[in-house]
């Protein structure tokens, strides 16, 4: 207008009502710097707190910041979304996996999982005697809870008896404070692994492959019934009949029969897994994966 009409800035303002100060004016860069950095500093030191607790931090400390202009960069910053903070473990010891020179010096114990033919999830517990690699336990329940791990434990160790000491991973049933202190009221000692490494854990982890690749994947279970009947059928053969290559071939009662402190004349000496009533029997189950 000004150019094609010939018009000073001050008529052509004047023509559109327009104030020539807002002509004139020029937005200044905004810079938020200094508000991030005292965001994220004290988001990261109070990390429970919310926004207007902030705003009313920083107003207390003479910041005079606008509470919309704090707000944006809140949220920019994605400070609402409250991440839960995972908890922290204490630091684990890296330590040797050896085999034991006895039986019932070190158990070792882990859960499973698996689905039932209609997705509906389950889990098992497993637990071995490291020295010969025999399974002592395989409990199958929709959940399984820390107080469950101790009364399938207790039940191990009145005809099993009880071991010096059981590895496990840091699982939130294992790392429970209940566990922790029948183990302790039992002069047994939790040992846990490194949080991702299941390799130092590797005999209850080859227990656990063999157990889903000769039961659990080659079966679509119907109901905990079946699952039970057929793990616990399955544990009876891998205890006294199947060979194991890292025990010369032998079966795990074979094993602790020849190298154990278990006696072919006083069998009593080291009970082993027996198969239950299931096994007396007929269970008609159809569903088998090919």
């Amino acid at each position: 207008m000004i150019e094609r009409f010939e018009l000073s800035i001050r008529q052509a303002c004047s023509l559109l009502k327009l104030s020539t100060s807002v002509y004139y004016y020029k937005p200044k860069e905004k810079d938020d710097t200094e508000l991030i950095i005292a965001l994220k500093e004290l988001a990261e030191t109070e990390y429970r707190w919310g926004f207007w607790m902030m705003y009313s931090y920083f107003r207390n400390e003479g910041k005079i910041w606008n509470h919309k202009r704090v707000y944006r960069i809140y949220k920019e910053m994605k400070l609402n979304l409250r991440s839960k903070r995972r908890k922290r473990l204490p630091l684990r010891e890296k330590l040797c996996l050896l085999q034991p020179l006895s039986p019932n010096i070190h158990w070792s114990m882990d859960f499973m999982q698996d689905n039932f033919y209609d997705g509906k999830k389950f889990r098992t517990l497993n637990i071995i005697d490291d020295f010969n690699r025999e399974g002592l336990a395989i409990v199958a329940s929709k959940s399984i809870t820390s107080n469950r791990v101790i009364l399938e434990l207790e039940n191990l160790v009145m005809w099993r008896g009880k071991p010096e000491k059981i590895r496990v991973d840091n699982g939130p049933e294992f790392i429970a404070h209940v566990l922790n202190k029948w183990c302790s009221d039992n002069n047994i000692e939790l040992i846990f692994i490194q949080p991702g490494k299941p390799a130092q854990n590797g005999f209850i982890e080859r227990f656990n492959r063999t157990f889903r690749e000769e039961v659990l994947s080659m079966n679509l279970f119907q109901s905990l019934e079946e699952v039970t009947y057929k793990a616990h059928n399955w544990l009876y053969k891998y205890n006294h009949k199947r060979p194991h290559q890292s025990l010369n071939n032998l079966s795990p009662r074979a094993f602790l029969l020849k190298y154990g402190k278990l006696s072919a004349q006083y069998p009593g000496e080291f009970p082993t897994f027996q198969q239950d009533n299931y096994n007396n029997k007929q269970k008609n189950f159809t569903f088998e994966r090919s």
